[in-house]
């Protein structure tokens, strides 16, 4: 009996997902595993395998389709078995829907032939009466008489409404209303071609939907409150510059020398070699991970029924894509080396700007960090992403006017950021320990790499 291929569910509570493209044309040979087509869910695209081997003997959905969780998209037929086999298959599954249809079909019938004879008899009240013969007389008053060749209305056109079909004063009124509603719908509809001349409509991707869905929920639902803060970058900044300058030092030696001189010890230790220069944000994301490990009631989640404290402390990072942003996570940072740190968000982001992400990769965290400093953004607030209960918004490192700790008037390096926080999970006191503590961490880096 032929296979079917149906539209897997990717995401928790996806009611459909968008099929991409198809990898595979019809009466190719396929192997179970075989990627077939890319569907793309609320946050990336993923492969669909055939699932079975045999021939893909026919593509039931388009590129582009908006596809239910599900339903059929291809028919796969084994060796040996008929392509009239499909036609039985297909003829079984539509099987339902075709009595759903007929059912549909139905209803709208009786619906038509129930209000149908109403409209009928509606239509000549507003319909305009039919012309008159040019020997036919028109009994008009003389004020309507006079109304109608002011206002160029005709009086064959009208149907008086006065005794014997007198045409009064009301009818002309009526006309006159009548006209400057039809004027003003061909107005409309013309200013409307115009302005829809002024723009292109995009339809919304999964992604954006999603992105637009879940954060008005949150502002809707989620009591935000915001604390703001400051830290001192120079020792951070020197220690990054001395682990650069020391990696790049490491990675010449071994191309220089060959791999039997790099430390064995780094490897047994799970400190694998960073695969490009350290960030800024690998720190921010490290202090962050430090000072929710000191302070585990700040990561939390709230729920109706209980708050949810987590062993482990998983981060969420947003990543800008050309559809949108997605926050894939880092699981137990706290006690991740910062070199494979390092490593491990450079995957997650180059992949997230491909939409390859899997859903175990950006689903999950209680907490997220929003970094907008590289575009010189100073200070901004990010939204939180439910159900996780507060957001990191940083800012640039710039050099400002400080007062040293002696009184003297300096030139220092500082960066803003701003928490955003959850105030059903915590409270004012705890989100302000947090940021100091996650201030003392940026301010002694090499306390958070101990």
């Amino acid at each position: 009996m032929p296979t079917l291929i149906r539209m897997p569910e990717i995401s928790a509570n996806a009611a459909a997902a968008q099929l991409v493209e198809w990898l595979v044309e019809e009466g190719a040979t396929v192997a179970a595993d075989d990627v077939v087509a890319s569907i793309e869910t609320d946050k990336a695209v993923v492969d669909l395998n055939a699932g079975t081997a045999g021939t893909l003997a026919r593509r039931l959905a388009r590129a582009g389709d908006q596809v239910a969780v599900g339903a059929p998209v291809a028919v796969v037929l084994a060796q040996g078995e008929s392509a009239d086999a499909i036609e039985a298959l297909l003829s079984q599954q539509a099987g339902n829907g075709k009595a759903v249809a007929a059912s549909a079909a139905a209803a709208a019938s009786a619906s038509a032939s129930t209000t149908g004879p109403a409209s009928t008899s509606a239509m000549p009240q507003a319909a305009a009466p039919a012309a008159r013969s040019a020997s036919e007389r028109y009994f008009a008053s003389p004020l309507a008489r006079k109304l109608a060749r002011q206002a160029g209305i005709p009086l064959e056109a009208l149907q008086g409404s006065g005794p014997a079909g007198r045409v009064v004063k009301r009818d002309i009124e009526r006309a006159q209303a009548a006209r400057a509603a039809v004027a003003q719908a061909s107005a409309s509809a013309a200013g409307e071609t115009a302005a829809e001349a002024a723009f292109e409509r995009i339809p919304h991707t999964p992604m954006r939907a999603t992105i637009a869905r879940r954060l008005t929920e949150s502002k809707q639902h989620i009591p935000h409150f915001y604390l703001r803060g400051k830290c001192r970058m120079e020792a951070l900044q020197a220690l990054r510059e001395q682990l650069n300058h020391a990696e790049r030092s490491g990675r010449e030696g071994a191309h220089a020398h060959g791999s039997s001189h790099e430390d064995p010890g780094r490897h047994a230790a799970g400190e694998a070699p960073a695969k490009r220069g350290f960030s800024v944000n690998d720190f921010v994301i490290k202090a962050a991970a430090c000072a929710l490990r000191d302070l585990p009631e700040m990561n939390v989640i709230w729920t109706d029924s209980a708050m949810q404290r987590y062993r482990q402390v998983d981060i969420a990072v947003a990543v800008a894509t050309p559809g949108g942003l997605i926050t894939p996570v880092l699981h137990a940072v706290e006690a991740m080396p910062l070199s494979r740190l390092n490593a491990t968000m450079a995957e997650l982001a180059a992949r997230a700007r491909e939409s390859r992400l899997l859903p175990h990769e950006y689903q999950g965290g209680t907490f997220a960090i929003s970094n907008l400093g590289m575009y010189g953004v100073t200070e901004f607030a990010a939204i939180i992403n439910p159900p996780q209960s507060a957001i990191l918004a940083v800012g640039a490192s710039n050099r400002v006017p400080v007062v040293e700790a002696d009184g003297q008037l300096g030139a220092g390096v500082v960066m803003e950021y701003t928490l955003s926080v959850d105030h059903r999970a915590i409270d004012g006191a705890l989100a302000a320990r947090w940021l100091a503590r996650f201030q003392r961490y940026m301010e002694h880096p090499a306390t958070m790499l101990v």
